[in-house]
């Protein structure tokens, strides 16, 4: 019955992640953690967004153009390894992809920003050490090495900034994983908190702009820290109830290339706040085969102004998901819709320069474990 149970609350996770607030694409979660035995997973993850704006008319940009979607479609992926070492210590390794964000505006359509394309990019691997108590308790911790790179082609006429480029190269970085949990397995209770601490990058930075071409520099920046709290509990037999909290301390990023910020006096890429995520659902065993959930999302829109690079504001989500089991084997599928919240950018100092209205993105995810 555990096997079955703590499964569930991973089911709506298959596609959770997808889209989640500013860069967010993976909540970062530890779960592998309370997988019995030795457990290995890989996981796929498509995402396919719908992400369009129209111009503000502030300023001189054109009034009322649309930028046509902006968002292109993409792909993710993970990994992870659990074993115990002994009745008291055990391991995991996790492989994932936290930060992701990939924009790009059609060229010929008319607004501000047509031409103008983005890519920032993260790989993490993850190492944790969990020390189990007899009361249920456990505490665990460990090491993230995470790499980071971006890359822009900025083109905004109307605003005096055209032909910008900048390549970040790939730059590594550490940070540390700390959390407490505890299980009371009768139940399928268990509760967990987990801290992830801020990376921070220095990547040799390539500009070309009308300061000149060609142009180097080093950009310091961190990539958030977090915390999250994650809960299930049994609420009948063979029904789970699950959910969590996750806190993303947004306001305090900012990608600054040197160049970029002498021509706009602003970050290429920013957040004026932090970013809470609520989910809650339910999970239902059906058979010794077969166990189905649902979940709900929320993040808040906090109505700042964003930058051209990432205009979204919040977002709501359901979920649905079902996991077959057959002998050591579980297959993990979910599907996932995201209404984007609403939001308003910002273009150098001009605000607004552009509205977001009524966009989402479908999120479809396979996961793939093997106990042994």
């Amino acid at each position: 019955m555990k096997r079955y149970l703590s499964s569930v609350t991973v089911l709506c996770l298959a596609a959770g992640g997808a889209h989640a607030g500013a860069l967010d694409r993976t909540g970062q979660s530890v779960d592998v953690l309370f997988e019995e035995g030795r457990y290995l997973e890989f996981s796929f993850t498509g995402v396919s967004p719908s992400l369009s704006g129209t111009s503000s008319g502030v300023s001189g940009l054109p009034n009322g153009t649309g930028s046509g979607d902006i968002s292109p479609s993409y792909f993710q992926f993970a990994g992870a390894y659990k074993a115990d070492i002994n009745d008291r210590l055990s391991y995991a390794l996790i492989l994932d992809q936290p930060f992701l964000a990939e924009v790009d505006y059609a060229a010929g359509t008319g607004y501000f920003a047509a031409g103008s394309n983005a890519e920032f990019d993260s790989v993490a691997l993850t190492g944790l050490l969990q020390y189990n108590f007899n009361s249920g308790f456990s505490t665990f911790g460990g090491l993230r090495l995470q790499s980071v790179s971006a890359n822009a082609a900025i083109e905004f006429p109307a605003l005096g900034l055209t032909g910008y480029s900048v390549d970040a190269e790939r730059d590594y970085g550490v940070g540390y994983v700390f959390g407490v949990a505890y299980e009371k397995p009768e139940i399928a209770l268990r509760v967990s908190l987990t801290y992830n601490s801020e990376v921070s990058h220095s990547n040799d930075v390539v500009e070309g702009s009308a300061l000149g071409a060609g142009r180097t520099s080093v950009t310091d920046f961190e990539t958030p820290q977090s915390v999250n709290l994650a809960f299930q509990t049994g609420v009948a037999p063979g029904t789970l109830l699950f959910g969590g909290v996750r806190w993303v301390d947004w306001s305090d990023f900012a990608l600054t290339p040197a160049d970029y910020q002498t021509l706009t006096g602003g970050s290429l890429l920013s957040y004026e706040d932090d970013v809470f995520t609520y989910t809650l659902g339910v999970g239902r065993r059906l058979n010794e085969n077969w166990s189905i959930a649902a979940s709900l999302g929320y993040e808040k829109t906090n109505g700042s102004f964003f930058t051209n690079l990432g205009p979204s504001d919040g977002q709501e989500s359901i979920g649905l998901a079902a996991i077959y089991t057959q002998g050591n084997m579980k297959i993990t599928t979910g599907i996932r819709y995201i209404r984007i919240g609403d939001t308003v950018t910002r273009a150098g100092p001009v605000a607004p320069a552009a509205r977001f209205e009524g966009n989402d993105a479908i999120a479809l995810g396979v996961r793939v474990g093997y106990s042994f």
